[in-house]
């Protein structure tokens, strides 16, 4: 009854803000977690959720031996650049804060202390990427070069960084990087908005970080909130969940499995799947998705760690 009647009370939220139903159909863009119907990574960075009704106007702005594997990868964990030669001159992140997949690109060049400027696009007019053919974040330009789709990003990085290192990555970590764009994404959603509750939460975190007028913060907030509530029931059907939480916990599980004792998966280093995995879980780690994964699951302590090696921010406060 308590559900009930907090959903009632978003949808009169909605009912009261005048010009929500029409705005509805692209405020949603700012979806936390974006969640691509495509198994293929490069389209997994989509922040669109199509569907009928309600689902149209949403959109996303949500583990070997181990002596062995630790000596076998530390060859390819991802070091932070040491040639400032190499690091590029000026780099611009086109994001929303909140989005998952700007978060893996913002966890690389942390961790690589590559500083970068922010440009938080709005999600409804996209007026900051109008000057692109490409409409969906992160963009991410280079001294003048433009980079989408965050995976391709981290790789060309990489590449810059590293030249003549392109084929360093191995087949363990080039498969749990598909797993974060594939699977791990696609639980996120299902858990951020799983009741009317959390929904309101996380738009809450969403128009607080987030390019907003101060009209749309508020649809945003109490519109978006009911409509992503019940577009993760949608999205729970398709990805064939039938308990947000405890998908949430087996994918946890699944990936300190995967460590097999390990600090990373990188061995004493994070490579770029420890980054991946951390960036797209960065957005929820204090919503109570988030505290409850780390409270219910193994994950905490390479959290923590991660943390500790990406460091500070590098972006640059203009």
């Amino acid at each position: 009854m308590r559900r009930v009647n907090g959903l009632a009370t978003l949808h009169r939220a909605i009912s009261v803000s005048g010009g929500a139903t029409a705005t509805q159909h692209r405020l949603v863009q700012v979806e936390m977690m974006s969640t691509s119907s495509t198994n293929s990574p490069k389209i997994s960075d989509r922040v669109a959720i199509s569907g009928p009704s309600v689902a149209r106007g949403v959109a996303g702005t949500m583990f070997f031996s181990v002596v062995a594997a630790s000596l076998s990868q530390e060859v390819h964990a991802k070091e932070p650049l040491k040639s400032v030669n190499l690091a590029p001159k000026e780099v611009v992140l086109y994001q929303y804060e909140a989005c998952p997949f700007c978060n893996k690109v913002k966890a690389f060049l942390d961790y690589n202390k590559i500083p970068y400027q922010v440009v938080e696009v709005n999600p409804i007019s996209k007026k900051e990427i109008k000057w692109s053919d490409y409409k969906k974040v992160p963009i991410l330009t280079v001294d003048g070069e433009q980079m989408v789709d965050s995976s391709d990003i981290i790789d060309k990085l990489f590449n810059k960084l590293h030249p003549g290192n392109e084929t360093t990555d191995s087949d363990e970590e080039r498969k749990w990087r598909g797993w974060v764009d594939n699977h791990l994404v696609h639980v996120l959603s299902p858990n951020i908005y799983r009741t009317s509750a959390e929904a309101l939460e996380s738009f809450d975190y969403i128009t607080s970080h987030g390019n907003f007028s101060f009209t749309e913060r508020l649809v945003a907030k109490y519109a978006g909130a009911a409509a992503m509530y019940f577009v993760s029931k949608k999205l729970k059907k398709k990805y064939n969940i039938t308990d947000e939480r405890k998908a949430l916990y087996d994918a946890a599980e699944t990936w300190v499995d995967a460590l097999n004792g390990r600090q990373y998966l990188g061995g004493s280093k994070p490579n770029l799947a420890d980054l991946a995995v951390f960036g797209v879980l960065r957005p929820i780690r204090y919503l109570k998705s988030g505290r409850d994964m780390v409270e219910h699951t193994r994950i905490g302590e390479w959290y923590t760690r991660m943390e500790g090696a990406v460091g500070e921010s590098s972006r640059i406060k203009v």
